[in-house]
């Protein structure tokens, strides 16, 4: 499956970051190669800056391996397993629209509905690529203008529809501005944890999964709240439940709600995937 990580510093830190972590053997640990890598940030100014790279036949694993230091105050990046698209930069994760900044770990299929849903909206504009997760994000997009710019009622009303419209294998998404990051974990197919680090000692921030590595001597000392796929390197991770959607403020104040309470109307089991889809699904990879 697609490897997420979200970082909220609440002031702008440099941190560094390998997506792929280069000591690893990826012939013997994966099932498969990931079909690119991308890290975007939101810098002092609050300007948005994404690093992207499709990985076709491996071509620039470079970009992957080496260490990349941005600075910034919110920070999402993203380990692609292709299900839809192919591995091309327009399909390659995180995604900018409106000035955020957006990544999906999942499965969403009924794309002709839902662009029909994004005709309506008058948002097809805003899809450059053809994988599921940017129309996800048009969605939101349109969803929030429609909610006069509030953020968290457009996220909410856009993860509703789909829920009720489309099927659904999983849907795990990080949503970021300069000052805010939202995470949903839904249903419960794939994991999504929270790592709270504002209370009780915040420890050296050197964080290792088997993809995503973070460092950032700056959080050595410094608050900071924490999203990935998968545990890292400290034992205070916590797996948001199926529904729930997470906020953290510009103070990093942690905000928690269920706000899809039931499985999707059309849920997707493994075996109804492809098996190639289902491939890029495993969680070991």
């Amino acid at each position: 499956m697609c490897r997420l990580f979200g970082l909220h510093a609440g002031r702008a830190v440099p941190a560094t970051f390998w997506l792929l972590n280069a000591p690893d053997s990826l012939a013997e640990q994966s099932r498969r190669n990931p079909d690119g890598t991308g890290l975007g940030a939101f810098d002092a100014s609050g300007a948005p800056v994404v690093l992207k790279q499709p990985m076709a036949a491996w071509r620039d694993r470079d970009f992957a391996t080496e260490a990349r230091e941005i600075t910034g105050t919110t920070f999402v990046a993203h380990v692609r397993y292709a299900t839809t698209g192919a591995p091309q930069e327009q399909n390659t994760h995180p995604f900018l629209q409106d000035g955020r900044i957006f990544a999906h770990n999942g499965v969403v299929q009924g794309l002709d509905m839902l662009d029909r849903r994004l005709t309506e909206l008058g948002a097809t504009n805003l899809v450059h690529g053809d994988t599921d997760s940017e129309r996800v994000f048009a969605l939101i997009t349109a969803s929030i203008c429609e909610r006069g710019g509030d953020v968290e009622d457009g996220l909410i009303d856009a993860l509703r529809w789909l829920s009720a419209n489309v099927p659904i294998y999983a849907l795990n998404v990080l949503l970021a501005t300069a000052t805010d990051l939202w995470a949903l974990r839904y249903p419960d197919t794939h994991d999504l944890y929270l790592l709270d680090r504002t209370t009780g000692g915040h420890g050296s921030f050197s964080l290792h999964s088997k993809r995503i590595r973070s460092g950032s001597a700056h959080l050595d000392t410094s608050p900071s709240v924490v999203f990935a796929t998968e545990k890292m390197d400290d034992e205070r991770w916590q797996l948001l439940a199926s529904g729930e959607l997470v906020h953290v403020g510009a103070d990093l104040s942690i905000s928690r709600r269920v706000v899809l309470p039931r499985p999707p109307a059309h849920r997707l089991t493994r075996e109804d995937l492809s098996p190639e889809v289902a491939s890029a699904q495993h969680p070991l990879q």
